[in-house]
């Protein structure tokens, strides 16, 4: 039996952090990328559209979509309002 390999998204990644411009720019989008993943977890979870959660969080679905696909700056105002529709808190810490 022919039992192959599947390569995933974690060997890609790790593959890929070899490179010292990309592991650069993946620690630099990790903040981005970890509350992109949350919202999206949370949304999908709490069985809310995009327009839905907008609407809820009293913001447009463009919106919602551009922080989802990281191509936005939220607000810790906006931020705050997305996480109250979506039941839950948000919590910032910070590491030296």
């Amino acid at each position: 039996m022919n039992k192959q390999k599947i390569y995933t998204f974690e060997d890609h990644l790790k593959e890929s952090l070899t490179d010292k411009k990309f592991k650069k720019d993946w620690q630099e989008s990790n903040l981005e990328y970890q509350l992109s993943r949350k919202i999206i977890e949370l949304r999908l979870k709490n069985k809310f559209s995009q327009s839905e959660l907008a609407q809820k969080a009293e913001t447009t679905q463009a919106i919602i979509s551009k922080i989802e696909s990281m191509s936005a700056n939220p607000s810790i105002k906006t931020l705050k309002k997305i996480f109250k529709a979506l039941n839950t808190n948000i919590e910032i810490n910070f590491s030296i």
